[in-house]
């Protein structure tokens, strides 16, 4: 038993070192390995061990309480609550995600960090994400985290634009829904962040959500960037050839969404790689809905803290 206690946190170090160098860590697997192990320990010594030494020590003539536990309890009996408390916070209530593109833009940058609801759509168990007991259903124009189809080890974050069942055109920058276009007002102004130049900015409603949306003027413009801004474009240039998903103008889309899946769209229509490109997301591929932005660390281009959008809600 020693040895168990012993070579414990050099199992769970070993497996964490082996997930991280297979580029495949994910966190919520490595807080339920280190949750379940740490309560074994603890549950282990004190319905097992604990007497034992205890029994031990009384017989040598020593007081039972004054016997030092092992290195090993010590930091399991430490660890294991506080474990348990955030892996039941992330798993049922909330859970942190940091912004890694700028696919969302302009309401989410790269560099936000975001509060996702974990039971808007339904209580789910960790790492599996069977869900237990329903709690709600997405609605069209929530921003949706979820598991990417394509490799569900992958979290995305997109716009839910199509339902079950709904018949969605894409064409010249507009969404028809059920043969019904969605409103879409350009406004006069271009969106420039110093990053991106000279995109066609407009407001778009999506059920209750009206947002802004980003699009390339024309196919086959090229706006300029600055150099280590834009790791997504072509040359230099956000808008790349036609075609191409997330470098360019997309090309016209239509499709029916099968039941039990969404089609899932970014902000910044022209430069995502999303539903339209990779098909549609299973129902049980969803993760949780994206409220509120609690920090922002944007070293490209600001260097620092955009704090004018720390605590902004998410529409």
């Amino acid at each position: 038993m020693r040895l168990l206690y012993g070579a414990l946190p050099v199992l769970i170090v070993a497996a964490v070192l082996r997930l991280l160098l297979a580029e495949r860590l994910d966190f919520s697997a490595v807080l339920l390995a280190i949750t379940v192990a740490t309560g074994l320990v603890w549950a282990l010594d004190a319905l097992a061990i604990a007497p034992r030494r205890s029994a031990a020590a009384r017989a040598a003539g020593r007081d039972p309480t004054l016997t030092p536990e092992p290195g090993t309890v010590d930091y399991a009996r430490s660890f294991f609550p506080v474990a348990l408390v955030v892996l039941l916070l992330r798993s049922f209530v909330f859970e942190p995600f940091r912004i890694p593109s700028d696919s969302m833009m302009p309401t989410l940058l790269d560099g936000d960090f975001i509060i996702v609801n974990k039971y808007a759509y339904g209580l789910r168990l960790p790492v599996i994400n069977r869900k237990i007991l329903d709690v709600g259903e997405p609605e069209r124009g929530d921003v949706v985290v979820f598991r990417w189809p394509v490799d569900p080890s992958t979290n995305f974050i997109k716009r839910l634009v199509g339902l079950p069942g709904d018949h969605v055109e894409v064409r010249d920058n507009r969404i028809v829904i059920n043969g019904k276009p969605l409103q879409l007002r350009v406004e006069p102004r271009k969106y420039d962040d110093g990053c991106y130049v000279n995109l066609a900015l407009a407001m778009e409603r999506l059920g209750r959500h009206e947002h802004e949306a980003l699009f390339c003027p024309v196919a086959l413009d090229r706006q300029p960037v600055l150099p280590g801004c834009n790791r997504r474009g072509v040359r230099g240039y956000v808008c790349g050839d036609e075609d191409a998903p997330g470098s360019g103008k997309m090309a016209p889309f239509v499709g029916d969404v099968p039941p039990g899946h969404y089609l899932m769209m970014g902000d910044n229509r022209d430069n995502s790689d999303d539903g339209r490109d990779w098909g549609y997301v299973p129902e049980e591929n969803l993760v949780g809905r994206a409220t509120r932005i609690w920090f922002n660390w944007d070293l490209r281009r600001s260097g620092g803290p955009l704090w004018s959008r720390i605590g902004s809600a998410i529409p």
